[in-house]
């Protein structure tokens, strides 16, 4: 199970108090009206599902209720860092991938 720090209450909590909400960061078109049918549906449907590091939207719904960002390492399946909603993207490279420990399997 996952630990997860809320960046609004601060407070660590399991992951069944939140539910994922897909990618972060996605960039929305300015005017979704005037783009072909085919840009809609890479817009709306394809996401990227990259090993290692990926940024997600989450919400605490049993707490503050709020959105926020985390950074999630694929492979060990461990959040790495929780930020708010609007606050800018982290550089991937500064974020160190989350490794299992002796006896603990990802």
């Amino acid at each position: 199970m996952l630990i997860i720090k809320c960046p609004y209450c601060e407070e660590e909590r399991a992951e069944l108090e939140f539910r994922a909400a897909g990618e972060a960061h996605i960039a929305r078109p300015a005017n979704i009206a005037a783009i072909t049918d085919e840009e809609f549906a890479d817009y709306f449907f394809l996401r990227d599902n990259p090993k290692g590091i990926i940024f997600e939207r989450w919400r605490h719904i049993h707490g503050c209720g709020r959105f926020f960002n985390a950074a999630r390492d694929t492979v060990s399946d461990k959040i790495l860092l929780t930020y708010k909603a609007g606050e800018p993207m982290p550089d991937p490279a500064t974020l160190k991938p989350a490794t299992a420990s002796k006896g603990e399997t990802a």
